[in-house]
Order: structure tokens, then sequence, then C-alpha cells
């Protein structure tokens, strides 16, 4: 699968854009401010119908302006496809594959499997939980239809539940048989989710290990532990023993929205004792793997995005994510750099065709 062709108008801070692409490597360089990034946010935007950066649709709108619109024409299995994305303030986003609309955009996440590297990944490393469970839910949900509608249907009773909550607290009330209704379903969707994100690391972790020991040359070791409430308990054990506590918060306070992945350098958190050149390592590893991951379930190579990944790296780091991507194994990468001669010196290396694009 490869992009051919990107068209934008009124995207951020691009007013009209149009690329034709090179099948392996193409590259943006540029002064910081320029669009390199945005560029980048628009093919993602393709593939999951958002932002990668701006979860607020209308703020990627062009400052005054009424709407944008991105397309891309793709080869697919030797199939040629055209999806469009488009917004107008005060209307709806919409999603068309070969002119056809998506009712659910949903039913597009996965379609055109991709992977971003980006600075903005540093928030695996400094965020809270949410971020990354977010992360897992991403992958998975690439390839598992099943995955999404559960954590759908497990977030919107999640929600009911903690209404619920606030509605006996500011009632003075309880009911247990209406909090038993939500506290089934959400035990049933739950279990479910736990039990797919526990067998998704056990496949992922050793890739991703493998990963991290070519980028850092073997002279470091690193650990991927998936932390969950579920490990020790069932859901339904949890809401019972959670449930004073929960009255008292107005909300759910046990469960697998509560999951975390613990990122280790040597046994240590890597936000404290790793430096900024091993905890880019570490996230670049990461999201190698979840590429690896998803080519492996969807034998489809998924599109790479490396934005500003050369910066704050060795050269022997930046030689090995080279010696990485410098293989079949990988289809069509996009990349940013603010240095035009550093990007053409590195992607030359790599033996691939590829295209530079001055901005």
């Amino acid at each position: 699968m490869y992009l051919q062709k990107l068209s934008l108008v009124n995207f951020k801070n691009l007013e009209s854009q149009s690329f034709d692409f090179q099948q392996k490597i193409n590259c943006f360089v540029g002064n910081n401010g320029v669009g390199k990034t945005n560029i980048l946010d628009a093919i993602y935007y393709l593939s999951f119908a958002k932002s990668y950066f701006n979860s607020v649709a209308v703020q990627n709108i062009r400052h005054g302006e009424a709407f944008f619109m991105i397309e891309g024409d793709y080869v697919l299995n030797d199939r040629n496809e055209k999806i469009v994305c488009s917004l107008k303030k005060g209307q709806k986003k919409v999603l068309k594959r070969n002119g056809k609309n998506y009712e659910k955009f949903s039913e597009h996440i996965g379609q055109l499997p991709l992977v971003i590297i980006s600075p903005a990944d540093r928030d695996l490393v400094t965020e809270g939980s949410d971020t990354r469970r977010k992360f897992i839910d991403g992958v998975i949900s690439q390839q598992n239809k099943n995955y999404l509608k559960d954590l759908l249907s497990y977030n919107k009773v999640l929600s009911q539940r903690n209404a619920l909550l606030k509605y006996f607290a500011a009632n003075r009330t309880f009911d247990a048989l209406n909090l038993e209704v939500y506290n089934e379903q959400i035990s049933e969707y739950g279990a479910r989710i736990f039990e797919v994100r526990k067998r998704f690391l056990e496949k992922f972790i050793p890739i991703f290990n493998e990963k991290y020991q070519i980028i850092s040359d073997d002279k470091e070791t690193v650990n991927l532990v998936y932390k969950s409430q579920l490990n020790d308990f069932s859901m339904k054990d949890l809401l019972q023993q959670s449930l004073e506590k929960d009255k008292m918060l107005q909300y759910t306070s046990s469960g697998i929205h509560k999951d975390d992945l613990s990122f280790e350098i040597g046994s240590y958190p890597i936000k404290k004792f790793g430096s900024q050149g091993q905890q880019k390592s570490y996230l670049i590893a990461l999201k190698f793997a979840q590429f690896e991951f998803i080519k492996q379930q969807s034998n489809v190579v998924p599109i790479l995005l490396l934005d500003d990944i050369f910066d704050k790296l060795d050269e022997s780091r930046v030689l090995q994510i080279i010696n990485l991507v410098d293989n079949d194994e990988f289809g069509q990468i996009f990349i940013t750099d603010t240095h035009s001669e550093r990007t053409e010196d590195i992607v030359k290396q790599s033996n691939k065709p590829y295209q530079i694009f001055k901005l």
C-alpha cells in the first residue's frame, strides 16, 4: 500500500497544496513553522479521520476560513482508492471512500494502516495512564473491530454508571438493583477487553524488546510491564470491593479504565532514570513494534510517518534506525526534518528511492 497523491485545502496553516509521492521515501524539509508536521498530520487524518495532534476538529481549519478538505489517492492491493475527509464549520465531518460516505468512522479504522513517530509521543512517558491506554487501544483497534466495539460500549456504560452514582449522591438515595444492571454490562465488556489486552501484550512486548536492542546496539535493557487490577481480581469483585468508595467519589474507581503500562530501563522508571536519547529510543522502539505487530496482523505494510525523529539522537542510534528501515519489511515512509543536508545524508544510506520536498 502507498499514497500516490495528497491534496490539501485550508488544513491548519496550509492554504492549498498538492504533492505527488515516491513509493518508498518522501522527505519534507524546512524551518520550524512552515507546515511539515501538518502535512504528516493530514496523511494521518486520512487513516483515522482525526488529527494526531489536535482532537478539536474545527481547530484544524485554517484561520479565517470556513472549511478544510484533505484528499488522498492510494494504491491498495493493486486497487486505486480515493479517500476524502472534509469539515465545514457548523456541520459534521465527512469521510468518503471512493465517493461513498462512511456512516461510522470506526468502520474506516484499519483500512489504511499507519504508524506515526513524533516528538508528541513523549506524552506516553510524561503524562498519565490514560495516554498509555490510548496507545494500547489504538494498536489493537486497527485490526480488531470487536475490541473497538467492546471499548466503545464499555466507555458508554461507564459514563452511565458514573451518572447514576452522581444521581444517588445528589438525591441521597441508593438503588442496588439499578446499579447491578450497569455492573453486569461493565463486567462483561471489561473482562473481554482485559483478555485481549493481555494477549496483545504477550505478543507485543518481545517485539518491542527486540527493536530496542537494535536501536541501542544491545547497550541497555528495557522492559514494558502491563499493570491491571484484573490481574488479581475479576471485574465483578472489583466493583463490589469499591462500592462504598465509588458512592463517596461519585465515579467508578476500579476497572480496566485504570490499566497502565510501566516503562522501565534497567528495572527503573524511564521517566526518572532515562536520558532524553534513551526516552526517545524507547518511544521509537514502541512505535516500530506497533508497526511490526500491525503488519503481522493485517498482512498490509503500514505507512510510516517519522516526524523530527533524528533530533536528540546520537549518530549510532540514527544509524541503527536507518538499518531498521533499510529492508523490504518497510513500505512507504514520510520524514520531516529541519536540516536538509542531514536528511539527504541519512536517506542516501538507505539505498531506497527517495524524494525531498523543500518547504
